[in-house]
């Protein structure tokens, strides 16, 4: 039987005919802790990354499921206004606020400039939801916030929806108008619920804000004070303009699809005479006006 001589110092456990570098085990052992160490930190904050900013088919499903929490939120906040204030609805915002709040903490993880991130104002955006399940002063109703985060999914949603392509500038358009409704009925729920006895939950406020918006006023319901006729103004101005504007893409779009024959660009201006592409000239078929 074969000796293997072993040297002064080596592992005695190390079998170094089997070594096909021809070092010997105790540089092995030795190098691997220190090179695993730093790339496993490095490794753990790079999946975070890739979860939330990739592109591949798992952070896509991991951004959906994101949205999905977000409508749960959401429908959380509008069913738990109907209800009185329990402990039960104590520890449910605690385990909401908890939740918004290790999504914020691993979007700081794996953002690469972390102070970046925090001047962003959808950062804000999560902090003010965070505060407003956790912090029992500060109402939950801040967490109607949360709804923004529908508009960094309307990208994927333009990639993997060809109906969302076609009719992109539509569904824009009622995006804006359903996020400025929630948002600002939140905002009236929460500066008038216990202060005002006519909004007594969210469908109270959500009343108020569509009958403002489409100036119907039938003043059933009002708010009271210099601020509350100001929201009103603000609702008044900033709702129409966007429910004007998804009339608008509803009836005459601003772009209208038509593929050029040099360059294949596929949406021009409803009036366009040339491509804004390659200037080639364009036979759009159009109502003369």
């Amino acid at each position: 039987m074969v000796q293997v001589a072993k040297t002064e110092g080596e592992d005695p456990g190390h079998d170094k005919a089997r070594c096909h570098c021809g070092c010997g085990a105790t540089a092995h052992r030795a190098a691997r802790p220190a090179a695993t160490a730093p790339s496993d930190a490095k490794g753990w904050r790079k999946r975070l990354h890739d979860l939330y900013e990739g592109r591949s088919r798992r952070a896509h499903r991991f951004r959906y499921a994101l949205l999905a929490f977000d409508v749960a939120v959401l429908v959380f906040i509008i069913a738990t206004s109907f209800l009185p204030a329990m402990p039960w609805r104590e520890a449910a915002d605690t385990v909401v606020g908890g939740l918004i709040l290790v999504d914020l903490l691993a979007r700081l993880a794996a953002h690469r400039r972390p102070l970046r991130f925090l001047l962003q104002p959808m950062t804000w955006v999560d902090i003010a939801a965070t505060a407003s399940f956790l912090v029992p002063v500060s109402g939950e109703m801040a967490g109607f916030l949360r709804v923004l985060r529908t508009y960094p999914v309307l990208a994927r949603l333009r990639i993997d929806w060809p109906y969302f392509r076609r009719n992109e500038e539509m569904l824009l358009a009622l995006t804006n108008l359903c996020v400025f409704l929630f948002v600002t009925t939140g905002i009236i729920y929460t500066a008038e619920a216990g202060r005002n006895p006519e909004i007594r939950n969210y469908a109270d406020a959500l009343y108020f804000t569509v009958t403002t918006l489409t100036t119907t006023g039938f003043g059933d319901i009002t708010l009271d004070g210099t601020r509350g006729r100001m929201i009103s103004i603000v609702i008044m101005i900033f709702g129409v303009t966007l429910f004007l504007r998804l009339a608008q893409t509803l009836f005459r779009p601003n772009k209208v699809r038509f593929r050029c024959p040099d360059c294949g660009l596929v949406l021009h201006d409803w009036d366009a005479v040339h491509c804004k592409h390659c200037g080639r000239v364009l036979n759009i078929r159009s109502d003369g006006d």
